[in-house]
């Protein structure tokens, strides 16, 4: 993923609160057949010491639209570069994918503080 779509951050100033985020346009490139894939990518964490910047978020979601990459391994990418980007105290990121040959996928990445 190109540096232009990296995950900005903002100072969090307060505790003890979670943030629910919804991205209903995500679209991505089936690596097997090259058609398009489309789904709801949702992420919820607790914050830390800082909180995602919205708009950096949308282009960095937006870096996926031509990207070959299985389901699987895209929840588990935004997951790591959520974390690496805010270092929250717990992350969940689901991704709701719509039907692809008569089937539905859902896939959930979870990260806590250990």
């Amino acid at each position: 993923m190109k540096d232009n779509f990296k995950i900005e951050v903002f100072p969090n100033k307060h505790k003890g609160y979670e943030v629910d985020i919804e991205i209903p346009e995500y679209t991505s490139v089936c690596p097997k057949t090259g058609l398009p894939d489309f789904g709801t990518i949702k992420i919820r964490y607790m914050p830390d010491k800082s909180c995602i910047e919205l708009k950096s978020l949308k282009y960095y979601i937006i870096g996926y639209r031509n990207m070959g990459i299985f389901y699987e391994n895209v929840v588990n990418k935004i997951l790591k570069d959520v974390i690496d980007a805010c270092k929250p105290k717990w992350c969940i990121v689901t991704g709701e994918f719509s039907a692809r040959g008569g089937i539905r996928t859902n896939v959930i990445a979870k990260y806590r503080i250990k």
